[in-house]
């Protein structure tokens, strides 16, 4: 194990999933300090995957994709890589790791492509299992003899998040350094189940305007779909949707004082840059937060105690709606 001078890691999935397999790459770091780790991701999450002192580049699958099979392969020839580990399963990326030759080839032992593209698979299944996502990640070490049970209160110190490019000059104007700045993120992308916006409408009514500053934050495309509640709300809140990069909010949020939203990216983020991640859940696996709460020194999570399976098929999730604003609220003016 001693020879291992490259490894790359293989998750070409979401920001909040990229995020939780950061500290898989700093226990790698650890391992074998000498070797160079390469994350393969979507363009979306460069920002994130290049603010970790862990990884030292970013391969993009989406550039990948615009290229021949052929051109794939000598590409990833070219890496010298001796291992890759296969978090997110992709099929083509596996394809392309075996005509490689990549020496060891780590995945999951469920997915049937596996069983022909991988020469070290692992046994467990994420969606019966009762660990978090961030300790599930690390199954697959265990083919390089890294076999620790780590907690997740260790978990939450390797994120590696100290690459944080300075705020720009026009949204540091924006934080009021008297007060406790706050980003509410309602939507999701249809990632998670939702909060509604009559929720973080009430909320905002909630807390003191002489205590908070409140930032929305969001896609173009949320932001349209947010309007009328931006507009009602414009006078006690700030409209960032649609005005940042991933690499802005990134920055903004490690200027904040916290964040609000349910089980999204920023929330990780925030998370995992030690703020106070506030985060709301519906008590349903596999999305629950046991399997996907936000890591972090100063990160907490909302809720119910309840069976929750009415909207398993999709639409409104009676549990997380019933969330009471007030119990924010309160946390939030704890925090003061």
């Amino acid at each position: 194990m001693e020879q291992i001078k490259h490894i790359i890691i293989s998750r070409t999935d979401s920001i909040g999933d990229v995020i939780l397999t950061l500290p898989l790459c700093g226990i790698l770091k650890s391992k074998f300090p000498g070797a160079e780790i390469f994350f393969l991701g979507k363009d979306y999450v460069k920002d994130i995957v290049e603010s970790s002192v862990y990884i030292n580049r970013f391969i993009s699958y989406d550039q990948l994709l615009h290229i021949s099979e052929k051109e794939q392969v000598d590409f990833f020839k070219k890496l010298n890589a001796d291992v890759i580990i296969h978090v997110f399963p992709n099929k083509k990326i596996a394809k392309i790791a075996k005509k490689s030759k990549i020496p060891i080839r780590i995945g999951t032992s469920h997915r049937l492509f596996h069983l022909f593209s991988c020469n070290k698979k692992v046994k467990f299944s994420r969606r019966k299992s009762d660990l978090h996502e961030a300790q599930l990640n690390l199954k697959l070490l265990y083919p390089l003899k890294i076999n620790k049970d780590f907690s997740l209160n260790e978990l939450s110190e390797l994120y590696g998040l100290e690459k944080i490019m300075p705020l720009k000059n026009e949204l540091s104007k924006l934080i009021d350094k008297e007060k406790f700045n706050l980003i509410l993120h309602p939507k999701s992308k249809g990632s998670a189940r939702e909060w509604g916006l009559e929720n973080f409408e009430r909320l905002i009514y909630l807390l003191p305007e002489k205590d908070f500053k409140i930032f929305i934050t969001g896609t173009a495309q949320e932001g349209k779909l947010m309007h009328r509640f931006l507009e009602r709300n414009k006078d006690k809140i700030i409209d960032l949707t649609g005005k940042m990069s991933l690499l802005d909010l990134i920055s903004f949020i490690n200027n904040v004082n916290g964040l609000v939203a349910a089980s999204t990216g920023p929330l990780h983020i925030a998370a995992a840059l030690g703020k106070h991640a506030l985060g709301i859940y519906a008590p349903m696996k596999p999305i629950h937060p046991g399997r996907w709460k936000p890591l972090g020194i100063n990160a907490d999570v909302f809720v119910l105690d309840k069976e929750c399976n009415k909207c398993k098929k999709g639409g409104i999730c009676e549990c997380i709606m019933d969330i009471s604003p007030m119990q924010i609220a309160q946390k939030l003016q704890s925090l003061l």
